[in-house]
């Protein structure tokens, strides 16, 4: 089930829907009991991956308990006028375009790309044992800097284990500084080549139900797979 969390806090609150009904208002259907104050929207997946962030949505336009209705223009629900006769009809709920689906996907598959990404890769080294390396952005450049020492010829070259700054720096030969960036451009290379054909199956779709069975994991159809997702796949 999806789930939001609001600027400042750190507690997440399960949805069942979330979406625009008219130009200036969002309409949010919570499981339990909904946010008392309002910020930036930051939405995940039912995976538990962030996927989108929603700014501006500040204002409670209308509150039906588990169902609240948010304004980016910092309007707000006026009660129909009995004198005017009729009951005033809610307007009816947006349905997104096949196109406003696929961005949205595609946007969720880079997230999750990124994450991926950033979460690392394990290595044996020479000591037998399997390491694991982070990737977050300062590690893929500390990475090139990594090999202009190799091809500079040093022996000894020095990295936080497991890319933690809280552990001391050690140093790795050259092999196994070389086996670490192997493997770094590697592990980034496949998951940027496998997020891109993701997203040519996202975009081949025709329905919004073929577009839910695609997820960050699942086997992508041959006839998507890029000729360098074929080649990584049969290694």
């Amino acid at each position: 089930m999806e789930k939001i969390k609001i600027k400042g806090s750190n507690k997440s609150y399960e949805i069942r829907s979330i979406q625009t009904i008219e130009p200036h208002v969002m309409q949010i259907v919570f499981v339990g009991t909904p946010p008392t104050k309002w910020g930036d929207i930051t939405l995940y997946t039912d995976g538990g991956i962030e996927c989108a962030t929603l700014t501006g949505w500040t204002t409670v336009y209308r509150d039906e308990g588990q169902t609240v209705y948010l304004s980016d223009d910092s309007s707000v629900y006026q009660t129909p006028d009995p004198d005017t006769g009729g009951e005033i009809l809610p307007p009816e709920p947006y349905t997104p375009t096949l196109e406003e689906l696929q961005a949205a996907k595609k946007q969720e598959v880079n997230a999750a790309c990124n994450k991926t990404i950033v979460e690392g890769f394990d290595v044996k080294l020479s000591d037998g044992q399997i390491h694991h390396f982070t990737m977050k952005e300062e590690d893929q450049i500390a990475f090139l800097t990594c090999l202009a020492l190799i091809s500079k010829g040093e022996t000894a070259i020095p990295w936080h284990p497991n890319g933690s700054s809280t552990q001391p720096c050690v140093f790795y030969s050259t092999d196994d500084m070389q086996k670490i960036t192997d493997a770094a451009y590697e592990h980034r290379t496949f998951h940027t080549t496998y997020c891109n054909s993701l997203k040519i199956w996202v975009e081949a779709t025709e329905t919004a139900e073929e577009l839910q069975k695609i997820y960050y994991g699942a086997d992508v159809p041959e006839t998507y797979q890029s000729d360098v997702l074929k080649a990584y796949l049969k290694a």
